[in-house]
């Protein structure tokens, strides 16, 4: 997405939340305050103009990961919004069987979009399981922590009822660069491996922080 401002076209990566076929195009992004484009785009009124690439680029995409029976999301903060994308498609479902979206929030008022993860979960309810992790308030549903530590301790296989294993495993991380990092170390320590194009693995990472 991009603006012109003050003579210049400043722009930034945004990931879709719509599917690729639906509109009105939306994006889930935090407001920095003196950032130099979000808070413009936050400021922006209905009719506003701004600019959009024609096509969509990135290579944190189903056609990147290889065949595995459980698909594990992993998300912090507004690194859901590529999930809910993904997740809005009919192919993540007839590869996978078993769907399992973790998304991780410091306070239960962060936990967004709670309508479409309530629809992924009334309309395959055999498929999906969605996880809240809170790390700065004890509540009666979520976990409590960082995704790294619950994976190395145990506790997001207990909860989820499945483990979480090399060989049946597909990881996309999206969110904090430090907890996309935390939790390679984590998985690799269990036998996974980074995926990439010569040699396929099992995690996947993007780095969603938040751009200014």
């Amino acid at each position: 997405l991009a603006l012109d401002i003050d003579g210049g076209r400043i722009s930034r990566p945004y990931s879709f939340v719509n599917a690729p076929a639906e509109t009105p195009l939306e994006f889930y992004f935090i407001i920095v305050p003196d950032g130099s484009l979000s808070a413009r785009l936050g400021a922006l009124d209905a009719g506003d103009t701004l600019w959009i690439d024609r096509k969509a680029s990135g290579f944190f995409t189903l056609d990147e990961i290889p065949q595995g029976d459980i698909l594990w999301c992993l998300s912090t903060g507004t690194g859901l919004g590529v999930f809910l994308s993904l997740l809005a498609t009919e192919l993540p479902w007839q590869r996978f069987k078993k769907i399992i979206l973790v998304h991780a929030v410091r306070t239960r008022a962060d936990l967004s979009y709670q309508d479409k993860l309530a629809h992924f979960a009334a309309t395959h309810p055999t498929q999906f399981q969605m996880i809240p992790v809170v790390s700065r308030e004890k509540t009666s549903f979520s976990l409590t922590g960082r995704i790294p530590d619950l994976i190395d301790n145990g506790a997001l296989e207990n909860r989820a009822g499945i483990l979480l294993e090399q060989d049946t495993a597909q990881v996309m991380i999206c969110g904090n660069p430090a907890m996309a990092k935390e939790c390679c170390v984590v998985l690799e320590k269990r036998g996974l491996k980074k995926n990439r194009r010569k040699s396929p693995g099992q995690i996947t990472t993007e780095n969603y922080w938040r751009a200014s």
